[in-house]
């Protein structure tokens, strides 16, 4: 039998899904679609008692394999670059099945084993397939409560909560499972990522995943650094650090470490779900009944001035924002700059470093061909190749280590370049004195902004197993015969520089991919604000302009009607 507790709880959450949609009502008929969407997206997750638990973290920390981990069985793809703005949410299901939601709102059933071509960066670059999230269904006994697992491989954004990502699932998390690792240690990108997420919400729980490729010693040190860099940002305790492997859980393997912690706290979670599900209506229904009443104050403002005034101020809003589209342009250009100016400086260390290693890498090459049997041609060349890859490989994994270091340093360093570009720009566009800009935050800063991950694709050193075609086994087997091992010998060096310069070439390739999808996503999060500002102010002098056209009586109305919606939306939020 319901308890009283229980009973209460669920009259909250029915009053606070009800809230929900009639703010979604209100926002559609003012032309505020963005927030009549997400208001309605609370709303239904509110009704069905559903609590998000977002894993956190940056690429290459694996999350993926820690979330199947936790629901018992692999469902998510591993491995993949992930597309940041495509979130994937795990929730409870009598049945093993998946569906994709596209931008348009329609959601398309897929089979389980094609999620990757909708969330990874290989099959859906730049998300061009237009998927909104995708929902993963499984019988877990963790998810049975209603707690739901949320792979958000892209949080944050240059504008905290304003890209299309954070707009629609920050309201969403009520929990954040944060992993990272002791090798790199915690970052200060993944510093940032935590304490814009604990600006949100109240329960975070630490997991350090991998500690299967580290020594105790090194595990504990990670874990020290991590307590105090965590603790003095946040500015509270911050618990359990659970030190897991995520590998080693899935493959039924090795020992459990703290996963029993782990589980623990997590059931601890499902057992507050109410409190969790209340607390994210709360939230969503405080900042959107907010951006409402500014959106309702324009069209109040609209239907008071005469119309030729609105009309005039409509006018300068579309050349504020053209002004606004040429300083993207000129942001463009001066960041294109910058990277080229990266690319240089990168190149003369690519340069110098073949430099240094051509000579050595040709010596042991020539000395591991002298030490070869001369046997068949073909085999021969399988040995020649397998060396050449050797000692590419122990020139090169050492030098992608260390740059990698040195570009993430100079891709910060542009980052903080661009950021004070951006920052100009945003408060010449404040002081434009139009009322819907003041939604544009003052300044965007580096740390919630630039964590886009680093893409370093190093070129595989796959082993030559045969020749490449029947023709080259046929030249091979006549090259020994006729002793021609000078040839193969020659194919040899030709694939070690083949390697050398590959490897060194790709650094190179992901720092200006990384510098070009922050810039793209900068402007894009931008012009988004320049759209909804422009569509409001839009709304409210066509409805201005309808009404006055009806005359006073009308105006009168309307305003009547302006100030009952706006008492309504405060009621709301005195609930938030």
């Amino acid at each position: 039998m319901p308890t009283s507790d229980s009973k209460t709880e669920s009259a909250q959450l029915l009053q606070g899904a009800s809230g929900l949609l009639r703010l979604a009502e209100i926002a559609s008929q003012s032309g505020a679609q963005r927030i009549a969407q997400e208001a309605k997206s609370i709303g239904d997750r509110v009704t069905e008692g559903l609590f998000y638990v977002a894993c956190v973290g940056q690429f290459k920390r694996g999350k993926s394999t820690l979330l199947d981990a936790l629901v018992g069985e692999r469902i998510l793809p591993t491995g993949v670059v992930p597309v940041t703005t495509v979130p994937t949410v795990i929730r409870f299901g009598a049945q093993r099945r998946a569906r994709v939601r596209l931008q348009t709102g329609a959601w398309t059933e897929v089979a389980l084993n094609a999620i990757e071509q909708y969330v990874s960066e290989e099959h859906n670059p730049q998300n061009r397939k237009g998927v909104a999230g995708v929902e993963v269904f499984v019988p877990a006994p963790l998810l049975e409560a209603g707690m739901c697992l949320v792979d958000t491989p892209g949080l944050g954004s240059v504008f905290a909560a304003n890209t299309e990502t954070t707009r629609e699932f920050i309201p969403h998390i009520d929990a954040a499972l944060v992993v990272f690792g002791a090798d790199p240690p915690l970052s200060g990108d993944e510093l940032g990522l935590v304490a814009e997420v604990a600006g949100h919400v109240a329960d975070l729980v630490f997991v350090l995943n991998k500690s299967d490729r580290t020594t105790d010693a090194e595990r504990s040190a990670a874990v020290g650094f991590s307590r105090r860099m965590l603790e003095e940002r946040l500015g509270r305790a911050i618990g359990p650090i659970f030190q897991v492997s995520a590998l080693e859980q899935v493959e039924q393997r090795g020992p459990v470490r703290d996963w029993p912690g782990l589980a623990q706290a997590l059931e601890g979670l499902a057992t507050h779900s109410g409190r969790l599900t209340m607390a994210a209506a709360q939230r969503g229904m405080g900042r959107l009944c907010e951006q409402l009443l500014n959106v309702l104050e324009e069209e109040r403002q609209a239907l008071l001035r005469p119309l030729e005034e609105s009309e005039r101020r409509m006018a300068t809003l579309r050349q504020t924002i053209a002004a606004a589209e040429r300083s993207l342009a000129d942001l463009g250009h001066l960041f294109t700059a910058e990277q080229q100016r990266l690319s240089q400086r990168f190149g003369k260390r690519r340069d110098a470093f073949l430099e240094g290693v051509r000579p050595m890498a040709r010596q042991e090459l020539a000395a591991g061909l002298q030490s070869q049997l001369r046997g068949g041609g073909p085999s021969f060349r399988r040995a020649a190749l397998r060396t050449a890859q050797q000692i590419a490989q122990r020139h090169i994994l050492p030098w992608l280590e260390s740059e990698q270091v040195q570009a993430e340093d100079a891709f910060r360093s542009t980052a903080q370049r661009f950021i004070e570009l951006a920052n100009d720009f945003l408060r010449r566009m404040a002081g434009a004195g139009l009322p819907g800009l003041a939604a544009i935050p003052e300044t965007a800063s580096l740390e919630e902004g630039f964590r886009t991950e680093s893409r370093f694709y190093f070129y595989d050193f796959i082993t030559i197993a045969r020749p490449a075609s029947p023709f080259r086994y046929l030249a091979d087997v006549a090259l020994g015969v006729v002793r021609g091992y000078d040839t193969i010998g020659a194919d040899a060096f030709q694939f070690l520089e083949l390697l050398l310069e590959t490897n060194a070439n790709r650094v190179q390739s992901d720092l200006e991919e990384r510098v070009r999808e922050s810039r793209r996503r900068l402007e894009a999060e931008i012009r988004a604000l320049l759209r909804e500002m422009t569509a409001v102010a839009e709304h409210a002098l066509e409805h201005a302009r309808t009404t006055q056209a009806a005359g006073s009586a009308a105006v009168e109305a309307a305003l009547e009607r302006l100030g009952s919606v706006e008492g309504e939306l405060r009621e709301l939020r005195k609930v938030a």
